[in-house]
């Protein structure tokens, strides 16, 4: 049983199935050729959900008041979003690959769907590249900051998704739980701040 138990907390564990979802996208990707329009919405859509995930285990923690799964997430939060920043990669790569030239690239640039996509993608390179204990060292309490950029990418990736093909539908399917769990997180610790100051002056 403990060795089952080791294996599941592997980190090698975590990242096979981290990297499950992208096997198929690669392999489309390889057989294909020209043809990847098709790849480019399930590696933006994997991407967004793993930001996503990243996003939610905070406000899960005060929720749940640290429940042992949540907490087994929390250790693997970098992790995940590392993964949201690789298959962002792949999503770039996939949409440079179809587009085929610099041409229609420019061309895609006065969509607003498409340059939130951009910003987004340009975010999502210093957080995932400081994602790791030697960065975390070197950055000290400016890594936390650089970290919280990870709102505004949700916020271009949110847009990006709507103004890409509008549809709204999925888009909220995803986001919403985000969005509850922050708007719940805002109130926790807002309370929580109420009630210190009440103490304090008791």
């Amino acid at each position: 049983m403990s060795y089952l138990r080791a294996i599941w907390n592997s980190p090698y564990t975590f990242w096979f199935i981290l990297a499950l979802p992208g096997l198929p996208i690669i392999g489309g990707l390889l057989r294909e050729g020209e043809k990847l329009e098709h790849l480019l919405h399930p590696s933006g859509e994997f991407a967004a959900r793993f930001l996503i995930l990243s996003l939610m285990i905070t406000p899960l923690m005060f929720l749940t008041n640290g429940q042992r799964w949540v907490r087994w997430l929390l250790a693997r939060r970098r992790y995940i979003g590392v993964a949201a920043g690789c298959y962002a990669v792949l999503h770039l790569a996939i949409y440079l690959l179809d587009k085929g030239s610099l041409g229609p690239i420019l061309e895609d640039l006065v969509k607003i769907g498409i340059w939130t996509g951009w910003l987004a993608s340009l975010i999502f390179i210093p957080l995932t590249i400081t994602s790791n204990d030697w960065s975390i060292s070197k950055l000290g309490k400016s890594w936390k900051s650089l970290q919280k950029l990870a709102y505004p990418a949700a916020a271009l990736v949110l847009a990006h998704w709507i103004l890409l093909d509008f549809k709204i539908g999925p888009a909220l399917v995803h986001f919403t739980p985000l969005i509850l769990l922050q708007a719940y997180r805002y109130v926790h610790v807002t309370n929580k701040r109420k009630e210190r100051k009440l103490t304090a002056h008791a």
